[in-house]
């Protein structure tokens, strides 16, 4: 008998549903969702749902745009989610796994850890980051900051946060305790916390790949930053090239050798995840990459997180497979955040949002997508 829980898989051509699984988003989010979740059902052709309604018994698969990445195989069972062809975004066993925190190592044999932690993801990750620690207790995270500290700055980084926002860099042992101090205990303990080398003169690289029906696309680029209207400055978009098919065909191309070795690393680190979290899968899968000088004036290049769920350069994925089905092997897709009734979209982009947004003040969100040749 088929229920909401259990969509029919084999009656009717299937649905795109948005799954908002973040809790509180802000509008432009969702409205870029609608757009995305729209776009995602015409490349496979299936139909639109809008937004999830677990009372509603959808005729054919259901394909699910979560908002966040899905935690839990329980809650993937439920939503009928068995492997990468079901969603646009991952799942994971365990909380932690969707964060920061895997992206590091204990502080020693024996430290504090969730259930599923992987030791031989972050041995065999360990020349693809910086140095850095993931700690789930205060005293081994006083401990880390000090043996980082022996060798210069470092940043303390909550794993829940997005976008560098509360982090914190630190410089001597006074400020690292003043900073240790004011932390949940039972928020560390249940997601942890890195501390993490700090880098100057940072240039930060976007690397991934999504597969979505029968296209599959692997990209690299960069990111910049922007004014929001407060003044803050914040990411304002990110500049892809796209290639169709995996990392080979990305590596095979003529790329500036910083580049190169950001794919290089972001790959090694998403073969790792595949191959050392149970239970873990994704159809989109996105790292940050940091290339900087060290406390000492060395270059350092290391990722310092995933996202397996959808996000701020998703656009431009989405626009380059749309691309792809209408022929192209190669092209540049770029996502641009401007803020301020000002600022209009260049000639020829694509708008997903512009107006006022609660949260952020005016904001227009749009992509811009060129052939970019055959590779």
């Amino acid at each position: 008998m088929n229920t909401a829980m259990e969509p029919d898989r084999q009656n009717g051509p299937g649905t795109v549903v948005i799954y908002s699984n973040r809790g509180r988003e802000a509008l432009h989010e969702r409205a870029v969702h609608l757009d995305l979740g729209n776009r995602l059902a015409l490349l496979q052709g299936l139909e639109f749902g809008g937004e999830y309604d677990p009372a509603l018994a959808y005729p054919g698969l259901l394909y699910f745009v979560p908002s966040g990445t899905v935690i839990g195989r329980r809650n993937a069972r439920r939503l009928g989610l068995r492997s990468a062809a079901d969603l646009f975004g991952g799942v994971v066993p365990q909380p932690f796994m969707a964060t920061k925190a895997i992206t590091h190592g204990l502080l020693r044999a024996g430290a504090q850890a969730p259930p599923g932690w992987s030791r031989r993801f972050t041995q065999r990750v360990a020349d693809a980051v910086l140095r850095g620690f993931t700690v789930f207790n205060r005293a081994e995270a006083g401990a880390a900051g000090r043996r980082l500290l022996a060798e210069g700055p470092l940043r303390i980084k909550p794993v829940l946060a997005s976008g560098g926002r509360g982090q914190h860099l630190v410089e001597d042992p006074a400020e690292l305790d003043r900073q240790l101090a004011a932390l949940d205990e039972d928020e560390l303990g249940r997601f942890g916390l890195v501390l993490e080398e700090q880098l100057e003169q940072v240039s930060t690289y976007s690397v991934g790949q999504v597969q979505v029906g029968d296209l599959l696309a692997t990209y690299c680029g960069t990111q910049r930053l922007t004014l929001d209207n407060q003044g803050e400055e914040v990411y304002g978009g990110s500049d892809l090239l796209v290639v169709a098919g995996d990392f080979d065909e990305l590596l095979a191309l003529a790329l500036d050798e910083p580049v190169r070795l950001a794919v290089q690393q972001a790959r090694l680190y998403d073969a790792a995840a595949l191959d050392s979290f149970a239970g873990f899968f994704a159809s989109r899968r996105n790292y940050d990459i940091a290339r900087g000088l060290d406390s000492r004036g060395n270059t350092r290049s290391g990722v310092l997180e995933q996202s397996w769920r959808i996000g701020g350069a998703s656009s431009a994925e989405i626009a380059a497979l749309e691309a792809f089905r209408s022929g192209a092997r190669l092209v540049r897709a770029s996502t641009l955040e401007l803020f301020g009734p000002a600022q209009v979209a260049p000639p020829g982009a694509c708008v997903l949002f512009r107006g006022e947004d609660p949260e952020l003040g005016y904001l227009t969100k749009c992509v811009v997508t060129t052939e970019h040749g055959n590779p």
